[in-house]
């Protein structure tokens, strides 16, 4: 901390003795200037020393206060509790998190659906199809309003590309049904988009467990 930033510090710990004085009568007796900020604050005279709004001094050196029980703190700019202060929030917020998984198991449940159809030789039909895709979708929703950290955000989009997908191969086999083409019991196995949702799970799953986002190539 520079000469200019400990001297500040030290005005700020003078400051809390301005509560305990009772016996003068406060005077303002000019103003208070700091090289390198725009603007004065009103300097208080009390007992022969001068004092400032503590308040005021932070928005004069674009500082920041916090409050500890009798304590306050002033983290000047530059300083390492603002630097603290503003240094993003790591991996996932808990909000997100719950928000995201409720997202994949929606598509869990969708899939599974369709495969138990495909693979029993029923027909994949709108009718059970869309509560399906409207649920994820409303889950969605409420996971991009649950966004704080910039892991969150990022993987949002891959949670959106998992829904995506899920959303392609729903429909490829609603269409398949509309064609009355023939869909053979097999034919996940070997179905890449399938495979691709899969594999995104698997990831996001690990993300989840890791508490910190990683790209997940199979979720684009």
């Amino acid at each position: 901390m520079n000469r200019s930033a400990r001297s500040l510090t030290s005005l700020a710990i003078l400051l809390a003795a301005t509560f305990s004085l009772s016996a003068q009568t406060p005077q303002q007796s000019g103003t208070l200037s700091i090289a390198g900020h725009s603007g004065q604050i009103p300097l208080i005279h009390i007992d022969g020393k001068s004092y400032v709004n503590v308040e005021s001094l932070a928005r004069l050196t674009q500082g920041s206060l916090s409050f500890q029980t009798n304590q306050i703190i002033l983290a000047l700019p530059g300083s390492p509790a603002q630097s603290a202060a503003k240094t993003p929030t790591p991996g996932f917020s808990t909000g997100f998190l719950k928000a995201a998984i409720e997202v994949m198991t929606e598509i869990r449940e969708w899939r599974i659906a369709i495969v138990n159809a495909v693979q029993t030789n029923n027909p994949v039909e709108e009718v059970w199809v869309s509560p399906f895709s409207r649920a994820t979708r409303t889950k969605l929703a409420l996971a991009s309003t649950a966004i704080e950290t910039d892991a969150d955000r990022s993987a949002f989009q891959l949670v959106t590309n998992g829904f995506n997908n899920m959303q392609q191969l729903s429909d490829n086999y609603l269409q398949r049904r509309k064609n009355l083409q023939f869909t053979p019991t097999d034919s996940l196995n070997n179905d890449p988009l399938d495979q691709k949702i899969l594999r995104c799970a698997q990831g996001l799953a690990a993300l989840a467990v890791d508490n910190q986002f990683k790209n997940v190539p199979s979720c684009h």
